[in-house]
Order: C-alpha cells, then structure tokens, then sequence
C-alpha cells in the first residue's frame, strides 16, 4: 500500500485554506459531492501539486440487504478514474432498507447505520463487498462506523466481525479511531481490544475527528476538536503499526485555518508517541515475541516480507490478501511501509497454532455443509430425478469438496484438541432467537455462502438476505416512519437515534436547498421536523427538498402570501425537467396564462 502521509477531508468551504496548509501530503473528498466532468479548481490544482485526492463513498449502502446498485458503481469508478486517485473507500452500513426483499416501501436512512455482527450480515457484506472490488478500478477500503445503537443477538465484536471480513475478501480497512472511542462510550467496547483483533496488514489509512457527550451519549458531529481519548486511541494504534495514512475530519463548524493545523500537529506528536513505544518494543526483551501486553503482531521483516505469501493454516482469504498486494508491488503501486505490522492477533503468534474458536468454526462449517448436502438431496429425492437421493448426495458431496477438505469428524478432534490448551470461546449461543423478533431474523443461516474458489465470486444465499432485509427494514421503519421498536433494542437509545437522523436530515436538506431557509425564515426547522415525523425520505436529499416544499404548498401550511409565492416560485423552477426559461417572453407567456386560468 502506498504511504499516504498526512492529510485532511477537503470540503468547499475550507478548500482556499487547505491549498495553503503546509505539509498536507493528501486529501479525501466526499464522493457523491464531486461532478466528474467539472472537478472543482481546488482539487485540480492540488492535483496538479501532486496531492493525492481519495473519493469518499457514502451512499452505496454495502452492509445492506440488497446487492449494490450498478449505476452507483459505475457513478463511483467514474469519480475514481476523473480524479486519479489510488484508492476509493466506503462504509460498513446499511443506508436504505424496504423494497422487493421485504414486499414493503422503500425507506432511506440519509445516514450510516450500523449492520449486526452476525453471520447472515458478514455472508451478505461479503458478497457484496466482492461486487464492488469487480465494479471499481481501484483497490476498495471500508470504514468502521460509529453508532449510537447495538443490535440484539451479535454473534462477533468490532475487532472480530472486520477481521473475518478481510480475511474473506482481502479488502482493505479505513479505521476511525473516533468512532472506536464512540463505540467505547455508547456500548461500552473496549477500542485496545478492538486494535488487537483487528488485521494490521489491511489498514489502507486511518481516520481522526472529534465529536461531543451528551446525556451520556457520543456524538460523532465531525464538528468539534479531537478530544485526548481518540488520540490515545490512535497513538495506541501507532504503537502497534505504522499506518499508511492518517487524515483529520471536519464536515461543518469549521474553525479558523490555525485551530485546524494546530490538530493536524496533534494528530502528528500522536503518531511520533506511537512510533516511539512501537519502536522501543522492538528494541527490547519481546524483540523475538510479542510485544508487551499486547496479542502477537509480526510485522514484515528481511526474514518474513508482507508479501511473501500466506503462512501454514492462513485462511483463504489472507492469501488473496497477499496476492493483491504482491500484484501490487510488482505494477508499482507502492511497496509497503517500512515498520507496517501484520498481526495473528486472535489467533496467537505460533503459524500452527489454532484456537478453539477457529476449531469451532471449521467444525460448524463442516456440519452446515453436510446439512446443506442432506437437504438438497431429500429436495431432490421429493422432486423427482435420476438415481437414488442418496448417489446424488453421494456425488454432489464429491464434486464439492477438495481432495484436503476436513470432515466434521476430523474438525471436531481438533476442537477437542484445542479446548485442552488456551482457547478464545465465542459467545454463547444457548439462547435461542424468540420467534418473530428481531434476533432471529438475524440468525445464522441454514446455508452459508459458497467457499472462496467455488465460484466467480461466491454466492451468498438468498434466505440470508431475505433475514437482513426484514431485520434492517424493521429497524429503519421505527426510526424514520415512527413503527414499533423490534424487539431487543434499547427504546430510549433508538429515540436517540431517530431524532439525530431528523435533526441531519434537516440539516443536509438545508444545505442542498439553501433558499428553503432563506424563504421560510427561522420557522424552516420547526416546518421540516413537522413533516419529517410523517413523511419518510424514500429517495436522496435533493428530491427530499422537493418533496417538502411541494408539501408545504399543497397543504396550505403557508399563511404568509409572499412567503407562498416565494417557494411556489422555488418549488416550479426546480420540479420541472428543466429550469424554467428566463427570457422575457416566456415569462410574459406564463404570467398570462395564471391571469387567464383565475377567470
């Protein structure tokens, strides 16, 4: 991965200061706020000074039920290619829910929310993270979110859930060592423990911001300082990796240039601390072995290179993580940093070595495909066919599995085996999911998504996805629309949740449509958290705009007659499939025909 240096988001309205900031090495632009064929001159000059400018994707939705929208790729990989960038990222969230997978209206967030750490959604991100590496032209990076909220029955923490992921698919990670501390304050997880499961090999950058507490609640605002606890955070990510890349967010308050390159400094000493302890590890009595009190992290070494190809027992999806980045190295992307670590944090230091819960899983995995292998075969027996069901079983188990595929008896030895030395147990799965709540339609699936190798991409099974959607569109219903709350979720945090999506909604509407608060005056908030409460966004923040203001006038909400005029004026230039012409007689034409349909 190329080394990226320090950086910070670009946005409009900080752009002259952030082309006079001394030494920003790169900048991260939101994605959907950038028209390919008219790149704004800010980024084109920083361009043309040889700053690397990342798109920032925020609306494809990846942790969502439904596979990825095709012309959101291509609008994405278009963006990539306008501005040269090396990389493109996106979020672990689902934004939209409802549609042909739950028969219900379509129901858009206007905000990342986080997915359950479940199996269902790891097998469903999965595949669709594998759509987007094909659609893009670019290596693609996720991000970690914050949340307000947690999902009843999660199955893996934060550290474990990304691992899987990457190992999986080989795809890169953004880490925001913000929203590890916000997860820290709203439910409670510990972010050391999160670094420490975490593939450091994967980190692609890392992002920094600042946020507030209220009533005991971390706001993620991107508005205020880096407060101390997310540089600790990130200066104990430092002390276990260099990572590639370190960017500061601000989306609005933004403060004088001053106060934001004095955070940039921050960030820097934050780094430098890390890299200190990093580097003092090393030189010490765990220079062989782990570093202390910290899970085994060997990072790449004149003995052992990044790329030199996946150790005895690394999963699939590690070696194509490898491979990836030996392509890379050879095409002359970049070679790694120098003092990057890659770790084997859950899995211990020893390449031999296998916990409990890796035994565990290959064993469950084993018995689901035995499961799968039995049902398909009575399907078919009841179906009608050629040869027994059980010749069919027979062959199909044959063609499946590889000549070194374990068999359930084989895994569950090494379960045995693994249980009589130290071992990570998972959580306990002795609670079974209520019928019809939420925990089980975010239950393990009955079928799993096929091996890596199986097919092109692997695909994952429909019921796993019909699950998410129902368990996400429930949830998204009782935020926006004003539903019951699913089962198993905490009312008070979920009303917490629900008025901040109101509170950004309104917001990002008033900054897409900034004559709406021109027109309505101080009475804008208070008119759109009125119809908000009753009118769920279905679409994006543009027709949002619309859609209010068309309200507004159809209603007779306005009392004000110029008021009225105003946004009729508003709502007509906009709503049209073009703007209105301006020319004199078209405008005489038009005023003519209302005087004429009055009489």
């Amino acid at each position: 991965m190329k080394r990226l240096g320090t950086g910070i988001g670009w946005r409009p309205e900080i752009a002259d200061a952030v082309e006079r900031m001394p030494g920003i090495d790169w900048v991260e632009t939101v994605a959907e706020n950038v028209c390919p064929g008219h790149l704004p001159e800010s980024l084109v000059r920083l361009r043309e000074r040889g700053v690397t400018v990342i798109p920032h994707g925020v609306s494809l939705g990846l942790g969502g039920a439904d596979r990825p929208d095709a012309g959101r790729l291509a609008a994405l990989a278009e963006r990539v290619e306008a501005l040269g960038s090396p990389l493109v990222t996106e979020h672990i969230a689902f934004v939209r829910a409802g549609g042909p997978l739950t028969a219900s209206p379509r129901l858009e967030a206007g905000h990342l929310l986080p997915v359950p750490r479940t199996r269902d959604a790891l097998d469903v991100l999965c595949e669709n993270v594998r759509i987007a590496q094909d659609a893009l032209p670019v290596p693609l990076a996720v991000e970690n979110i914050a949340a307000l909220i947690a999902w009843p029955g999660e199955e893996m923490t934060e550290g474990q859930f990304l691992y899987e992921l990457a190992d999986r698919t080989g795809v890169r990670l953004l880490i925001d060592v913000a929203n590890l501390h916000t997860n820290h304050v709203n439910r409670g997880e510990d972010p050391a423990k999160a670094l420490a499961e975490l593939p450091l090999e994967a980190i692609a950058y890392v992002h920094v911001a600042g946020g507030f507490e209220r009533d005991g609640v971390w706001h993620d605002s991107h508005a205020h300082p880096v407060p101390e606890p997310v540089l600790d955070i990130l200066t104990d990510l430092a002390s276990r990796v260099s990572p590639p890349g370190v960017l500061l967010e601000r989306d609005e308050n933004f403060p004088e240039p001053a106060e934001l390159e004095r955070e940039l400094g921050s960030i820097r000493v934050a780094l430098e601390k890390g890299g200190a302890e990093r580097g003092a590890a090393a030189a010490g009595p765990y220079a062989q072995g782990p570093v202390a009190g910290r899970p085994s992290a060997m990072g790449p070494t004149a003995e052992r290179p990044c790329a030199e190809g996946p150790t005895a027992g690394a999963p699939s999806g590690r070696r194509a993580f490898a491979a990836g980045r030996r392509s890379e190295e050879a095409s002359g992307e970049g070679a790694p940093a120098d003092g990057a670590a890659s770790t084997e944090a859950s899995r211990g230091s020893a390449p031999a070595e296998r916990t409990s819960r890796e035994a565990a899983r290959e064993l469950e995995n084993a018995r689901e495909q035995e499961r799968s292998h039995s049902e398909e075969a009575s399907a078919e027996g009841a179906f009608g066919g050629g040869g027994s069901s059980t010749e069919r079983l027979s062959t199909e188990t044959s063609r499946r599995s590889a000549p070194a595929e374990r068999t359930s008896r084989e895994a569950a030895r090494e379960v045995e085996s693994a249980r009589k030395g130290p071992s990570t147990t998972e959580a306990s799965e002795s609670s079974a999911p209520v019928e019809g709540t939420v925990q089980q339609a975010v239950r393990k699936p009955e079928a799993v998504c096929e091996p890596e190798g199986a097919g092109s991409a692997g695909s994952c099974a429909e019921p796993a996805r019909q699950r998410l959607a129902l368990a996400q569109a429930a949830l998204l219903s009782a935020l926006v629309a004003g539903t019951p709350v699913p089962e198993g979720f905490d009312r008070v945090r979920l009303g917490v949740q629900a008025r901040a999506l109101a509170g950004k909604r309104a917001d990002v509407v008033a900054k897409v449509a900034p004559e709406l608060p021109v027109i309505l005056g101080s009475g804008y908030r208070r008119a759109f958290l009125a119809y908000g409460h009753g009118h769920p966004m279905t679409d994006g923040y543009r027709r949002d705009a619309l859609d209010f203001a068309g309200y507004l006038l159809a209603e007779g909400r306005l009392e004000d007659a110029r008021v009225r005029a105003e946004l009729r004026e508003w709502w007509l230039e906009r709503s049209g499939p073009r703007p209105r012409s301006r020319r004199p007689g078209v405008r005489l034409a038009r005023a003519t025909r209302r005087v004429l349909l009055r009489r």
